[in-house]
């Protein structure tokens, strides 16, 4: 059985280090969830996803290209969902990331959906219209699941909204099985990413430091992943990572 995270949920999260940040960089990004405690993260994450900003994220999502490209990476199995047979979708939003789930994984694996915004998750029911996945309202710093429940996990653009990546990833590596896998999507520190952080009011994350902190916690990193050749070259799209739980 996976130990919990030993740090709690009350007590305010050390930000990142922000040694090596460009200074226009550190003038863009929003810095408050770095600097809240986890009760009040969460209200933060309610007030912005349930209003107007949730009701658009769908739009945004296509808009910026993220839908499409996604869609690429698990249609060209660059992350492969075959053989998964429980496939929890972390912070399910609109339902971008299971909509793919629904496409490409197996049709008899068992998908469960959740975020912490309980309109969110009305709003994915209501775009995937699948009675498929199971939706769940739930926190990724308290996951209501038991221990070794999921043999993959997808986390796109979710790990940015907490104070601290720690207490999530601990959470998510309780809930997988040894050898599951992880598709994980954050926002990077660079200049996309702080524009990013400004708008949807999150944090961004140094590529070396989270890829520490994952191995700390026992997920190894597997792969890095890129949209397309362009990304890589461009170093561009964030951080995106296949994982595995040792």
């Amino acid at each position: 059985m996976t130990q919990k995270a030993s740090f709690g949920p009350s007590t305010p999260a050390s930000g990142p280090s922000r040694r090596g940040k460009k200074p226009l960089n550190r003038l863009l990004e929003d810095r408050f969830i770095e600097q809240v405690s986890f009760e009040e993260y969460r209200a933060k994450v309610r007030d912005v996803y349930d209003g107007p900003k949730g009701a658009i994220l769908a739009a945004c999502s296509v808009l910026s290209l993220h839908v499409p490209l996604g869609e690429r990476l698990f249609r060209g199995r660059k992350f492969d969902l075959s053989g998964a047979r429980d496939i929890l979708d972390v912070g399910s939003g609109a339902g971008q990331i299971a909509r793919h789930l629904l496409k490409f994984s197996d049709p008899d694996a068992r998908i469960t959906c959740f975020d912490l915004s309980w309109e969110m998750m009305r709003r994915a029911r209501h775009r995937l219209k699948s009675r498929r996945p199971r939706y769940v309202v739930a926190d990724l710093t308290l996951l209501p699941f038991a221990d070794a429940s999921f043999d993959c996990v997808t986390c796109g653009y979710v790990l940015e909204h907490l104070p601290d990546a720690r207490m999530g990833l601990a959470e998510l590596a309780r809930v997988m099985k040894p050898g599951a896998r992880m598709f994980l999507l954050t926002t990077e520190d660079n200049f996309s990413g702080a524009w990013t952080s400004r708008l949807w009011c999150c944090r961004t994350y140094n590529r070396q430091e989270l890829r520490r902190t994952c191995e700390a916690l026992g997920l190894a990193w597997q792969k890095e992943l890129w949209f397309t050749p362009m990304h890589k070259v461009l170093r561009a799209g964030g951080i995106c990572v296949e994982l595995l739980k040792a």
